[in-house]
């Protein structure tokens, strides 16, 4: 085995140089656009499905704190991603960060595990808008057939299973049509939503705090059921690794850094200010919400509905429902533009197939990958349910979180003289600190969750080794130079 091959990186040069390329991406986003991807991308899920779920199953109303956890260990990674993005504006990710600093071999584990991340986050928020998207409908008088709104085997009423997710599929097709489409269209869009989104969000927030009930706030950590993660403090930590599924966003916002204007500048205020903006929000709704239900009645798939029956505004209602919608549609948008982005890196390195990273000469987009990526999707979200399809997110995205903090490290070591326009400070207490934080939340999660993890990075070794390793191009040139 050659492990020059194995562990060889590629250099900053070297990649920026490779973003140079033929196969050009535009520069089309601007700081508001790339803000907007990432508030797009974080403000979903966790607010309008985790939230309630992790409070009732885990913290109680203690998900305060693990937000605020959460959000912790985000600002120590959000560091790190800033000066990686800015240093390196090209597509791709954590894993181009770490072809630069750890090689090849850790670059494509990372990459295997941003499939995980991005795809079957793709997949479950899909599902999840498939719920909400029934519920208005049938709110009007149009009601979705039951065996075509759900997973394969789901028991329906009425007697039988379910055969597929329709609406699921439906989504992921539309939005991958958009972004075969163009960038800039698909960002004007995302902006759109994302004004709906947190004007419902921060609508529920002023209307909802007048009818708090501090006494649902009592205990605020409720006492541990004898078991680790299920209340106490344990269950801070446990509810902070469920609920990290929704900060993938800020990952998502790295992959656009080769289609920013002006990267140096606009990366490291859209990843930061997505963060900062998301973080508050979550925790202001997590309060309300526990204040205004009893955290243990908001184990449900709509808690954020449940919250606004306690305030009694009838009409407001509809209005989450949609808001919920949008915030869905928007991180389904971001997953599937990320996953494009990972994939075109990996294929130009050759690790993956050649047609993954061909533009489209008229929309600038790797359009060929996109739409292999949303017929992929659509199939899984039709025939997944939820619960399977959630339960792996949290844990690969901690693991890119580790792997790009190591990556400010080893760089400031190994090419200390090179130009950083972002620069994280106090450099290496700041990414220690974001390794030990991500490595606390990932303990936190279930053992059936990491062994899920060790057979998919056990079948993407499989194809490493049987595929990418021969075609890689930095081998290649290896090859060559000897």
């Amino acid at each position: 085995m050659d492990s020059s091959g194995l562990m060889g990186r590629k250099s900053v040069d070297d990649i920026l140089e490779s973003g140079e390329g033929e196969q050009q991406l535009s520069k089309t986003l601007g700081a508001l656009s790339i803000t907007a991807m990432g508030v797009g991308a974080i403000i979903g899920a966790g607010i309008f499905v985790l939230t309630g779920t992790a409070a009732a199953q885990y913290a109680g109303p203690g998900i305060m704190l693990s937000f605020v956890l959460g959000g912790i260990a985000c600002a120590f990674v959000g560091l790190c991603y800033s000066e990686m993005a800015a240093l390196i504006p090209v597509a791709g990710s954590s894993y181009t960060y770490t072809y630069a600093t750890l090689g090849e071999f850790f670059a494509w584990l990372i990459g295997w595990d941003l499939i995980l991340e991005y795809a079957m986050g793709a997949a479950t928020v899909a599902v999840g808008w498939s719920g909400y998207v029934t519920s208005i409908l049938k709110d009007v008088g149009i009601v979705i057939p039951a065996q075509f709104a759900h997973a394969p085997g789901t028991p329906i009423d009425g007697g039988g299973t379910a055969l597929f997710n329709l609406p699921a599929v439906l989504i992921v097709a539309l939005i991958t049509m958009l972004l075969m489409r163009g960038t800039k269209e698909s960002a004007r869009f995302n902006n759109i939503m994302v004004a709906v989104k947190l004007t419902v969000v921060v609508a529920f927030i002023a209307l909802g705090w007048g009818h708090v009930d501090s006494a649902n706030w009592h205990p605020l950590i409720p006492d541990n059921h004898g078991t680790f993660g299920e209340f106490g403090y344990s269950g801070i930590l446990r509810g902070a690794g469920v609920v990290f599924f929704a900060f993938i966003g800020f990952d998502a916002v790295s992959t656009a850094a080769q289609e920013a204007r002006r990267p140096q500048k606009d990366m490291p205020i859209g990843i930061l200010g997505s963060l900062a903006v998301c973080t508050i929000l979550y925790v202001l709704v997590a309060a309300v919400l526990t204040g205004l239900v009893p955290y243990k009645d908001l184990n449900v798939p709509d808690p954020i509905a449940k919250g606004v029956d306690a305030i009694g505004i009838g009409w407001f209602s509809i209005a989450i429902k949609l808001g919920a919608l949008t915030g869905l549609t928007t991180v389904i948008l971001v997953l599937l533009y990320g996953q494009s982005r990972i994939f075109f890196t990996m294929a130009s390195d050759g690790l993956l197939p050649k047609m993954f990273s061909q533009v489209h000469p008229t929309y600038q987009t790797p359009y060929r990958s996109q739409a292999l990526i949303g017929a992929l999707v659509a199939l899984v979200a039709a025939l997944v349910p939820i619960n399977i399809l959630g339960e792996m997110v949290s844990i690969g995205t901690l693991a890119a979180f580790i792997l790009v903090c190591g990556s400010v490290i080893y760089l400031r070591r190994t090419d200390r003289h090179m130009k950083r326009p972002f620069r994280v400070p106090a450099v290496p207490v700041v990414p220690i600190l974001g390794i030990l934080l991500c490595l606390l939340l990932m303990i936190g999660l279930p053992l059936d969750t990491w062994l899920r993890l060790v057979i998919w990075m056990a079948v993407g070794l499989a194809v490493y080794f049987f595929y990418g390793r021969k075609h890689s191009v930095l081998r290649r040139k290896e090859g060559n130079a000897a």
